[in-house]
């Protein structure tokens, strides 16, 4: 009978090594999804002891509300978001001077001469706390289209380029002060479903 011959034991001194080097590999080469916010210039802090009241007159307010179960209501009536960027560009821009929405002041603007425009206007968003997220970005993004469509199009006539395409900062400048952009944002409060009982 013969010897048996021991099979040598598999080395593994080196198998931290190569696992480590897989996770780094793996670590580098992949892309991780990164949430992205909402560019927002955020007010002054108030002052200590001084309380500022800022009157706003009822018809320079354009109320959204989101409800626990994502409808939209505008002014008080329930819309689509195609139907709220509608909705926020007449308000935005009162094309008839409508005694219903924000009132016309003069205001002498670069580029553009002595204009009426609604520089008092103020869209104020409410969001229910059951408002998904998703919901939240999409009503913003219509509000945030409207003022960019108004803009496009004064820049267009005035400019012959959409605001966007504008390299002037005073050019943009000029355009952002006839339509400037303000939106209001209430801290999410529970308001309930927009469902009529």
């Amino acid at each position: 009978m013969g010897k048996k011959r021991k099979v040598p034991g598999i080395n593994g001194s080196s198998s931290a090594d190569i696992a480590f080097m897989l996770l780094l590999f793996f670590l580098l080469t992949t892309s991780m999804d990164t949430d992205q916010g909402l560019p927002r210039r955020l007010p002054r802090p108030p002052e200590l002891n001084k309380e500022v009241e800022q009157k706003v007159n009822k018809r320079n307010t354009l109320t959204v509300m989101v409800s626990s179960d994502n409808r939209i209501m505008c002014a008080g009536e329930e819309v689509s978001l195609v139907q709220l960027r509608e909705k926020s560009k007449e308000f935005i821009e009162n094309p008839n001077n409508s005694e219903l929405l924000p009132e016309k002041d003069t205001l002498n603007i670069p580029f553009f001469g002595v204009q009426m425009v609604t520089k008092n206007h103020i869209i104020s968003l409410q969001c229910d706390r059951g408002t998904q997220y998703q919901t939240y970005i999409d009503v913003q993004n219509e509000l945030a289209a409207a003022y960019n469509d108004l803009r496009d199009v004064i820049s267009k006539k005035q400019f012959g380029k959409p605001f966007r395409g504008l390299d002037d900062e005073d050019q943009r400048q000029a355009v952002m002060k006839y339509y400037p952009q303000k939106i209001s944002e209430a801290e999410p409060k529970k308001y309930g479903d927009t469902k009529k009982k």
